[in-house]
């Protein structure tokens, strides 16, 4: 196998979409849950990672995440894959440090092919100032890479999802639209430049995102990722008991990713978050597909005062405002 063909060898449907949301909420809602007061952030509110206090003024993130190839360069597949794990712990405004590296490799596959999406991976998270300690491989059919996550905090500053108050701004920091982009390169017929730039957002740490609001009033905060801009709205809105007005007009779309979706390039993920956030979005009767599209190291979606998210949008020029926060209505996300 050649670079060229990586996400050749990714399942018919496959990407980097998770397990549907409706399995996942009916699993968890019925796990034992073992109470401990270290415990700052579980699995009961849907954030992005678990915060565990170590002392009173030392915590700890943890989070992991692993997929199969969205793209077809080794090196660049794993530079994402680590991106993309290193962004949970940003989204609860913590500092990573460490890493382990999960892989599923095929036992006849090309090892050049291997080395490269390691060293992707291990170059990105140089980068973040994140080292990697180990990890664990096992033979399978499917390449799958990724990395569990340890970052650190102080436990009176973490952000978790389930802190957005009326009255707030909603303020997203990358532009949407990797999963029909991904897809489109699956069937062969997407264009270089539409590629590049969802590399080239995908391959983006969210750390300048987090540094600069780690001094701002921010209420609530997640990253978009394989649920989409609504599915983790939803998880937002639910965690804080109010509703999030998402205004359309103000999405940003990557290059290509309308055009794309308009020619099907839908991937399977997609279809599971509308179906299961669907009948928690009023509003509009249409909703744009592209804002259940399922995110590869997507942008932070913040949750802050007015003032505060006009600072943001100055220090971050990518950055733009997606809506606002509302007592809580008769549905938790209204699309306009």
């Amino acid at each position: 196998m050649t670079s060229a063909k990586l996400t050749a060898k990714v399942k018919a449907g496959g990407c980097a979409s998770k397990l549907s949301p409706k399995i996942l909420e009916r699993v968890l809602g019925g796990m034992p849950r073992h109470t401990n007061e270290n415990v700052l952030v579980g699995f009961d509110t849907s954030d992005d990672a678990g915060v565990y206090r170590l002392t009173d003024d030392l915590a700890i993130v943890q989070t992991v995440d692993f997929f199969t190839p969205v793209v077809d360069d080794p090196y660049t597949f794993g530079a994402i894959a680590a991106a993309n794990a290193a962004s949970d712990v940003y989204a609860m405004g913590g500092r990573p440090v460490s890493a382990l590296s999960i892989l599923a490799w095929p036992a006849d596959e090309d090892e050049e092919i291997l080395r490269k999406i390691l060293a992707g991976g291990a170059e990105k998270l140089k980068e973040a100032d994140c080292v990697i300690l180990g990890g664990h491989s096992v033979n399978d059919p499917e390449i799958k890479f990724g990395y569990a996550v340890t970052g650190v905090i102080s436990p009176s500053k973490f952000k978790p999802n389930a802190g957005a108050r009326p009255g707030d701004v909603l303020v997203l920091t990358k532009k949407i639209g990797t999963g029909v982009i991904a897809t489109a390169l699956k069937r062969g017929f997407a264009e270089d430049n539409h590629v590049e730039g969802a590399i080239n957002s995908m391959t983006t740490l969210n750390r300048a995102a987090a540094e600069a609001m780690a001094d701002l009033d921010v209420h609530g905060l997640t990253d978009v990722t394989g649920f989409g801009l609504l599915g983790h709205a939803r998880e937002m809105a639910m965690g804080s008991g109010v509703t999030l007005e998402i205004e359309t007009a103000g999405v940003q779309f990557l290059d290509g990713a309308v055009e794309y979706a308009k020619k099907g390039a839908l991937p399977g993920g997609l279809a599971n978050n509308r179906d299961f956030v669907s009948s928690c979005v009023g509003g509009l009767e249409g909703v744009d597909d592209l804002l259940y599209d399922p995110q590869t190291s997507g942008g932070l979606l913040a949750s802050l005062p007015e003032k505060d998210a006009a600072t943001l949008l100055k220090r971050l020029p990518d950055a733009y405002r997606v809506g606002r926060v509302t007592e809580r209505a008769d549905k938790p996300l209204m699309v306009a």
